[in-house]
């Protein structure tokens, strides 16, 4: 019988992903004017949320490192969903939700819910910068480069980018493709 995961590894693991999922989010408000940070922020955690519900469609690992990530992944969400990390950036929390930012259950497999997903997310960051007093705005396109990194910086610390999303596609179609040598 396979060994249980340890929680205090699953635990200092999820702890290590969610720092680095804040350390993103600074890293994408750096050069935006500081009062545009909690939102920044926001969508970087609704986003790392939204990636590690979305465990379940990642490529399947040999066990027990897949019930590790998947112990790991379900307190990442939770912990980004209920934790100090929510309480600290709850208007925009909800807010974003407000916007109905939670996207379809097949949002990394499918383009449509993830581009809708980041238009929200583009719409709220403008909101957001167009509701600033008395500092500059960032540039015309600023939200969409945000966006687009977060994005990207979320899947890769998750570990579901589009090679994964791919992997994931050829499985929900029914398996590996033929190679044409054989």
């Amino acid at each position: 019988m396979p060994e249980a995961p340890d929680p205090k590894r699953i635990s200092a693991a999820a702890d290590e992903t969610i720092a680095a999922i804040l350390r993103a989010a600074a890293s994408w408000a750096a050069e935006a004017p500081r009062q545009l940070t909690p939102a920044i922020r926001a969508v970087c955690v609704r986003l790392a949320e939204m990636v590690a519900d979305q465990r379940h469609y990642l490529a399947p690992l040999p066990e027990p490192q897949e019930s590790e990530r998947r112990a790991m992944l379900t307190l990442v969400a939770d912990r980004l969903r209920n934790g100090p990390v929510a309480s600290d950036l709850r208007t925009h929390l909800d807010a974003l939700a407000a916007l109905e930012l939670r996207a379809t259950g097949s949002w990394s497999l499918v383009q449509s819910p993830l581009t809708e997903w980041q238009q929200t997310a583009i719409n709220y960051l403008d909101a957001q910068a167009r509701a600033m007093s008395g500092e500059t705005s960032p540039d015309e396109y600023w939200a969409e480069d945000v966006a687009a990194g977060i994005i990207a910086s979320v899947k890769g610390i998750i570990g579901a980018d589009d090679l994964h999303a791919r992997i994931e596609a050829q499985y929900a179609e029914g398996g590996r493709p033929r190679r044409p040598d054989t």
